[in-house]
């Protein structure tokens, strides 16, 4: 039997990822008061009655925050198919956390992983999309 080619794409980075939140309002201001990201483009598309947030971080674009008039609420918590979390790197996880409990953002205790010996802990955005910072 004659070996297919298997053909691999060029990736080159992640260019974005989307987000569908329930309050337009509630989590533009927690994706760019609570975690910093800037606002690179914002429209409100009158034909879906929905708004489209650009969010950048350090001039890097990285989410689409979208709002839909009826969205229907995250199946499970967190190990619903589809994305699992999304993961933020810092330099110092205890000044986040401290941040975090500052703004009364709950979140988990540290946690280390068993592979890196790295610190991390989770939160979640209004949405309760899990959240991770990861110390480095």
């Amino acid at each position: 039997m004659k070996e297919q080619n298997r053909m691999k794409l060029s990736l080159k980075k992640i260019h974005h990822i989307a987000i569908i939140c329930s309050n337009y309002e509630r989590s533009k201001k927690f994706y760019t008061e609570v975690l910093g990201l800037e606002i690179w483009q914002e429209h409100y598309r009158a034909a879906r009655d929905s708004y489209k947030l650009d969010l950048k971080l350090h001039d890097n674009y990285i989410i689409e925050l979208f709002s839909f008039p009826t969205t229907p609420a995250r199946p499970s918590f967190p190990e619903a198919a589809g994305l699992r979390h999304l993961a933020f790197e810092v330099d110092d996880l205890t000044a986040e956390i401290n941040k975090l409990e500052e703004a009364g953002i709950p979140h988990e205790g540290i946690r280390i992983d068993e592979l890196t010996q790295k610190r991390f802990t989770f939160f979640s955005d209004p949405d309760q999309l899990p959240i991770e910072l990861y110390e480095l």
